[in-house]
């Protein structure tokens, strides 16, 4: 195949996805903006970070947020990436145009996980791991789905666990492996 028949054909793709996206943005604008959905999303992200911020030892900030961010960008990648390749899809999103939910990857998945990570700090991390990868995927993820947020379209629960169970534990090697910051107490 010649690089313009290529080329067109990335072309006519683009303008197929320019032009869900545009509906998709119609959608959120007339039904989801504003909606109880919506406000609660808007809440899930904002409410958490403000208790983290309260309950936080102030002396770890720097390096809870730099597993944060790690956690955040994680949740995101492996959302679009579960988006894209159809085994799930959130609905009644804060933002319209990403296709993850900004309240679970910016905020519940980082948060929880700090939150965790600096409760008894020295205690069985593989325990806190399996605590974390259970209720994530058990608790969590059914009622987002009972709620009508999340969709998994091709992925069970369990297919999680192992996932939650590693990013936590990468979390935390990340928490007590970085000479950069002060040790948490």
């Amino acid at each position: 195949m010649d690089k313009q028949k290529i080329i067109e054909l990335i072309d006519s793709n683009a303008v197929k996805a320019e032009s869900v996206i545009s509906e998709k943005i119609k959608i959120w604008a007339e039904y989801e903006l504003f909606s109880a959905y919506w406000w609660l999303g808007v809440a899930l992200t904002v409410v958490p970070w403000v208790i983290w911020f309260i309950f936080r030892p102030k002396y770890s900030t720097d390096r809870l947020l730099y597993v944060g961010l790690m956690v955040m960008v994680f949740s995101m990648t492996a959302d679009v990436l579960g988006d894209q390749f159809a085994l799930w899809h959130y609905r009644f999103n804060v933002i319209p145009i990403l296709p993850t939910y900004i309240p679970w990857d910016l905020t519940l998945m980082p948060v929880t996980i700090m939150l965790i990570l600096q409760i008894k700090p020295n205690s069985n991390v593989y325990l806190k791991a399996l605590l974390f990868a259970l209720i994530s995927s058990y608790i969590a993820e059914p009622i987002f789905h009972w709620l009508g947020v999340y969709n998994p379209k091709n992925w069970r629960y369990t297919y999680s666990v192992m996932i939650q169970f590693l990013l936590f534990l990468a979390a935390n090697y990340m928490l007590k492996s970085r000479n950069e910051f002060e040790q948490i107490r």
